[in-house]
């Protein structure tokens, strides 16, 4: 999230709550889709990560903020100072960083596959024209392969270290999702209650299917970890309270209100008013609600509290004004267009919806969970319901693929939108993920080096 909002109108009710997301709601004519997509900057001299300011005479994370907003003319976004990211013009997407400077590029909302991965090569052909003359480049892996936590940079956002001092209560791996993971996301629209539930239902029950057929961090400080997702792995002992499978979404009274019920009981980071974050971490917002939040005795909450406070939950799928896809590894450029194409053609097709629901509405929370659980390792070899994931991987990828032709969707050369689906394809054929690929790499071609990969996988 590229700036925390801003909007002081109070709110009392529950039921304002509710209504900020339903809000949301839009006719399926005005679909539109947001790719968000993360990647490590390194020195490509010494593969070294990238601090704010830079080292050794040369340009860091401020210098490309910097270069970037000269050569689009978008808004610096600040924090106490300092410039922490890019606002686009009119809503129109923004850059902004991850707390170990991963280099984000949030898209505008837009109606193609075709014209996200058009933003998605422009932000990249900018990004490295502003890139070179400083030595960085940019790498496409869910987990940093090589830098230890302390050797990776510290990113200068207040909410961060509210954050970075939090996470060691309630798990275990919370400084590594934040420092050191890279993920690529979709957000999608809704028309009603009824297709928010029947969408979120889907996407998290076939969100391990996503992680695995994207998954794209098998190193880990310069050698194999055993997993083919060290970023799914890490999210299972983040911070439980706030993340996970949500299994209350498939009840029978999934809504709105439910969403909201389960987030009013998640622990809050901060509150923020005017240029200071407050320290509100563990508090509830049912107390804010209600004007009694300890930490700031008879401080009401506002619009901007709600919607910042949405942003800290971290479940597999995430429910704001849109659902958000929160389950893959960053990747390279052919997997960063894949992952939007396997979501639409999934979601934004009626056939295929129904169908994929089919498929997995016999599953229940324990089979999910264990899907889940078993997937950062195992990959498309785990099981869930007596059946291998490859072959349910194979049906559903058919099912994206026929609902990108029905959706019918062309460029300028009159090609549809299936063909971004198409390295998705080869791995749900073959059951081996890029990870995969990549760990028999490391231990042959590559001689048991992991420093090949950044020239290998570079954006």
């Amino acid at each position: 999230m590229a700036r925390d909002v801003s909007d002081s109108t109070p709110i009392s009710s529950k039921a304002e709550l509710i209504g900020w997301i339903a809000e949301g709601e839009k006719p399926a004519s005005r679909f539109r889709l947001g790719t968000e997509h993360e990647k490590f900057p390194f020195y490509a001299d010494d593969l070294s990560p990238v601090p704010y300011e830079g080292k050794a005479g040369r340009g860091g994370i401020r210098a490309l903020l910097d270069g970037m907003q000269e050569r689009l003319g978008w808004e610096p976004i600040l924090d106490d100072g300092h410039v922490i990211g890019l606002a686009g013009p009119d809503g129109g997407g923004a850059i902004s960083l991850e707390p170990g400077g991963q280099f984000e590029l949030s898209g505008a909302p837009v109606d193609s596959i075709h014209e996200t991965a058009a933003e998605l090569a422009a932000h990249l052909a900018d990004l490295h024209a502003v890139a070179e003359p400083h030595g960085i480049r940019f790498l496409g892996l869910g987990h940093s392969p090589l830098w230890t936590r302390e050797q990776t940079p510290v990113m200068p956002k207040r909410r961060y270290k509210i954050m970075a001092n939090y996470m060691p209560k309630v798990g275990t791996r919370g400084l590594d999702m934040m420092f050191r993971t890279s993920t690529v996301q979709v957000n999608l629209d809704f028309a009603s209650e009824a297709d928010m539930v029947a969408k979120l239902r889907v996407s998290l029950a076939l969100q391990p299917l996503a992680t695995a057929l994207f998954a794209a961090s098998p190193f880990s400080e310069g050698k194999l970890n055993g997993l083919q997702s060290m970023r799914s792995e890490i999210w299972r002992d983040t911070d439980n309270a706030r993340a996970g499978m949500l299994p209350f979404a498939f009840d029978e009274a999934m809504s709105y209100e439910a969403y909201v019920d389960w987030a009013l009981d998640v622990p809050m980071y901060f509150v923020k008013r005017g240029d200071v974050y407050h320290d509100v971490t563990g508090a509830s917002f049912r107390d804010l609600l209600a004007g009694r939040l300890a930490q700031l005795p008879g401080e009401c909450a506002t619009m901007s509290d709600w919607a910042n406070h949405l942003s800290t939950l971290f479940p597999e799928v995430r429910l704001k004004r849109y659902i958000e896809m929160r389950g893959a590894d960053a990747g390279p450029v052919e997997m960063l267009n894949a992952l939007p194409a396997f979501w639409v053609g999934l979601l934004y097709d009626e056939a295929s919806l129904a169908a994929a629901w089919d498929l997995v509405r016999g599953w229940n929370a324990e089979e999910r969970q264990r899907l889940r659980d078993d997937v950062p390792k195992a990959g498309l070899n785990a099981r869930i319901a007596g059946r291998p994931l490859r072959d349910i991987a194979r049906e559903v990828v058919e099912l994206v693929r026929a609902g990108l032709a029905r959706r019918a969707r062309l460029d300028a050369q009159g090609r549809d939108e299936t063909s971004y689906l198409e390295p998705v394809m080869a791995i749900a054929e073959s059951g081996r993920s890029l990870a995969e690929r990549l760990a028999v790499r490391q231990q042959g071609a590559w001689g048991g080096r992991i420093d090949p990969v950044f020239s290998e996988l570079v954006l």
